[in-house]
């Protein structure tokens, strides 16, 4: 069952499996575009050093590229920083990377900061970015190792190298913020505009 009222599908802007099942979950009829973006030369041009800021540069430049190439349709984009204090992380490149960057935080309190956009035909409608605190235990080599060899090619899919939604759970001790946050998409506020722009069914 869809909840959605428009004829065409919502297009998400990503390649994100999880960000869609959240989607369509929700009732919504959702399509997939990956926008092809070259994301860290966008962030070093803006100058910018606030990871919010940042996440929410990055969606919305996803939502409006791919927007002006399909006219008529509503586009999300959505993009996530981890920051520990004012140091930012990317993707793990590889394994080795990954086994690094889980060392860095663990112990540490770091933020997941997420942004949602959405454009029509170029013109931003709406953004938003939600924060959650994730405070990693303090792991050993041999913990981080065994995490890595279960998570496998995955590590390499997330800004953390961890998906909570999986055994990624097991590396946290305490966690704040909203669970869709955590995911990558800021659902409910999301949600709420659509539902402003009477753009669902309920």
């Amino acid at each position: 069952m869809t909840v959605w009222r428009e004829r065409q599908p919502l297009i998400l802007a990503s390649q994100s499996a999880v960000r869609k099942s959240l989607l369509a979950n929700a009732g919504i009829a959702v399509e997939t575009i990956p926008a092809d973006i070259d994301e860290r030369a966008i962030q070093d041009e803006s100058g910018l050093k606030n990871p919010g800021e940042i996440a929410a540069l990055l969606a919305g430049e996803k939502a409006k590229f791919i927007s002006l190439r399909h006219p008529g349709r509503y586009v999300v984009g959505a993009d996530q920083t981890l920051a520990l204090g004012e140091r930012l992380f990317s993707k793990p490149a590889n394994r080795a990377a990954a086994s690094a960057q889980i060392a860095t935080l663990s112990g540490q309190t770091h933020e997941l900061h997420s942004a949602v956009s959405v454009t029509k035909d170029g013109a931003p409608l709406f953004s938003h970015v939600s924060v959650a605190r994730m405070t990693m235990r303090a792991l050993t080599e041999r913990e981080i190792a065994a995490y890595i060899d279960e998570a496998g090619d995955a590590i390499t899919a997330s800004v953390g190298a961890y998906q909570l939604e999986r055994t990624g759970v097991h590396l946290f001790e305490r966690i704040e913020g909203d669970h869709f946050t955590i995911l990558g998409l800021p659902l409910l506020p999301l949600l709420g505009f659509l539902r402003s722009r009477n753009l669902l069914a309920v």
